[in-house]
This record gives structure tokens, sequence and C-alpha cells, in this order.
């Protein structure tokens, strides 16, 4: 492929990514992150993955691109900004609302990006042959063992800030990521530079102080993780910092003063729906696995299941010091589910007064049977006597 037609390709290639809604297209040698093995290796050696033990079971492939398809000459990396209508992080001043994280308030970007990006490298190949070239391709969002993040450093879209997640002169940080891996040899882009300076806007902004150092999350305690990847009762230190967080947290990203060139989502499909900007902790209490499942069809959120959501919302209900919510709240010591009563518990204990917490205890405590509910009946009653 002669240097005029690859520039010919990546031109069309841009102009047709652009139709289709995607913010930037750059395009990474499949060879090259060079260092994202090592800090992937740190990453796991320090324990930062928590329970995510997929991520050390496919280190070795996400260590290197080409292990994943060996044919691989160029990996072309897009970014589709979801860019917030208003502040993201005003709903945490309304402690009876629940918190979620922008990027789950509308229908699940994968739906939404994988048939453009197919779209997208159709008009590759198509393209190609028409240029008496043959090539093929394999397309990525946030699917299989790809590290995004630093292949889009090498592509130029943007680096990796304090926080770990991407950032761009031009977008903020505010956009999904995704790849169209291709033996086309394209002409690659230049790596983008690190532009955080001295800024540690996003770590001081952080909760529960989940990044031990500029550019190294602990996802232990990062309300992300705890929230959506954690499957058990939530570490009660963490509890409190949580607030009205129930589905993520995007304090680090809304802090980036790069976020000031951040885009609007262009996609309807990426427009937050109007129920998911500040629902209220009351009728979210009410949900059953049905109304769990109907409520976030078609959304992020209804991966987790309805026993890890009611267990965020409970958390949120325990720090809303909204009395009102005290009987719903209460009507859950009874659920099915053992990591929803827990939960129920602890939010009690900080809802009702000592008296009537022990007098629930009293009630509902000898027929539990889960460890985990009993040690949160066992930690609130200590509580009490402190």
């Amino acid at each position: 492929m002669t240097p005029r037609i690859g520039e010919r390709l990546v031109a069309s290639l841009r102009t047709k990514a652009e139709r289709l809604g995607f913010s930037d297209c750059r395009i990474a040698d499949a060879r090259g992150i060079p260092e994202a093995p090592a800090r992937l290796e740190r990453f796991l050696a320090d324990g930062h993955h928590a329970t995510m033990d997929w991520m050390e079971e496919t280190a070795e492939r996400r260590g290197a691109p080409r292990a994943l398809w060996p044919d691989a000459r160029r990996i072309v990396t897009l970014a589709f900004s979801y860019g917030p209508d208003e502040d993201p992080l005003a709903v945490l001043s309304r402690p009876d609302r629940a918190a979620i994280s922008v990027y789950a308030r509308h229908r699940d970007y994968h739906d939404v990006v994988k048939g453009k990006l197919k779209e997208l490298a159709q008009h590759l190949l198509a393209d190609a042959r028409r240029a008496g070239h043959a090539g093929e391709v394999k397309v990525f969002v946030d699917t299989a063992p790809v590290m995004e993040k630093p292949l889009a450093e090498v592509a130029g879209l943007g680096w990796q800030g304090k926080h770990t997640n991407l950032v761009s002169r031009r977008l903020g940080s505010w956009f999904f990521l995704a790849e169209i891996f291709t033996d086309l040899p394209l002409p690659a882009d230049e790596p983008e530079r690190d532009h955080c300076g001295s800024c540690r806007a996003c770590l001081d902004a952080c909760p529960t102080d989940a990044f031990p150092a500029p550019y190294r999350l602990d996802a232990r305690r990062c309300i992300s993780y705890l929230t959506i990847e954690h499957k058990g009762p939530v570490p009660e230190r963490f509890r409190v910092a949580m607030g009205n967080r129930i589905y993520g947290c995007d304090d680090c990203l809304a802090a980036c003063p790069w976020n000031k060139f951040a885009q609007a989502a262009r996609e309807a499909k990426l427009v937050a729906r109007d129920d998911l900007r500040a629902p209220d902790l009351a009728s979210l209490l009410d949900l059953d696995d049905t109304g769990f499942r109907t409520l976030f069809s078609g959304s992020p959120i209804k991966r987790i299941g309805r026993d890890r959501f009611l267990r965020n919302v409970l958390i949120a209900a325990g720090n809303s010091a909204d009395q009102a919510l005290r009987e719903k709240v209460a009507s859950l010591l009874q659920d099915e589910s053992a990591l929803v009563r827990g939960a129920a518990v602890w939010a009690l204990s900080r809802l009702e007064r000592p008296e009537r917490f022990q007098a629930l205890h009293a009630e509902f405590a000898p027929a539990e049977r889960d460890p985990d509910a009993l040690a949160e009946w066992a930690s609130a009653l200590n509580a009490l006597k402190r």
C-alpha cells in the first residue's frame, strides 16, 4: 500500500466516523503499547484489581494486542462522546435522591456503539478493496481483553490522566472508546503526551482516597468498583463516603479541568433518561426483580442484578438521614436476598432510634442464618454501645 493510498483511506475513514457520530478517530501501530504490560503487572501484583480475577487471567493478552490477533497491523481507536448536559455532581447534594454515573443514565453504550463500529469497519474494507487492497477487521467495544486506554494514548487520541482515565485536549474525558483491529498497513498517528502538569483535582476529588499515587488506582477503594463489580457486602469503612452514589462514581472525571472542552452526547440514545437523572430512593427501595428488570431494560445497570442494586440503594438510604424511608427499609429485613437483608440492617442502624433498632434486632435477628447478615447485626449493636 502506497502512502498516498493509506492517507486517502484514513481520510475517508475519519469522514465516515464523524458522520456516524464518533468524536475522534486515530490510528495506532498494533505493536505499540510498550509500557502497558509493566504497569498492568504492578497493578495486579499490588492487588489493586480487587476481585476482578479475569484481569489476571487475561494479563498476557492484554499487554500485547497482537496476542488477540497475530495478523493485526493497525488499530483504529475511536472516541464516542457522552458528555452530560447538566452538572453531573449536583445530585450529590440531594440525599433523598440517587446518583447514577453519567454513562449509565441512558441506553447501554455497547448496544449503541457496536453497530456503528461494524458499519465503519465495513466502510474501511470496501474502500480498501476499491483501492486494490484486500483486508480483514475485528471490532471491539469494551469486550475482549484490550487495553483500550494505552492504545488510545499511542494512537494520539489522548493521554491517561492521574485518575487513570483517558483525557483529550479536544474532548475532555466524557467519552467511550472502541477499536477496529485491521491487517491493513494504514499510516499511524503520533502518540499524545501527558498534559496533566501539576494539577491534582481528580485525586483530591475522590471520596474514598482510591488513588495511592498519581496514575495509580486501587479498585478496592473505588466507588465504581464497589457499587458495580463487588458482589458481597460493601466494606463498612467506605459506606458513609459513598453518600447517595448507587451506581458508579463520576467525581474524578467531573473534576478534570479539561472537561471545559467536553462534548455533550449527540446520539439520542446516549442522552440521559429523565427518570435516571436523580431517581428518588423511596421508589427504588420498592423494586422487586421484575420491577428492576423493567426499569433498567437496555441499561448497563441491569447487569448487576436487583440484589446488588438494592444493596447500594440501602447504603444511600442509610446515608440520607431521611426517616421517611424507615418503613421501606425495615420491610427489606425479610427480603429473600441475604445481601439485601444485611444492607437493610446497616441502613436502619443509621435511621432508627437505638431502642427501636434493638427491638427490630430482637424480632428479626434470631431467624437470620446468613453469616454476613448476622455480622451486620452484631456490628450495628456494638456501634450502639460505643
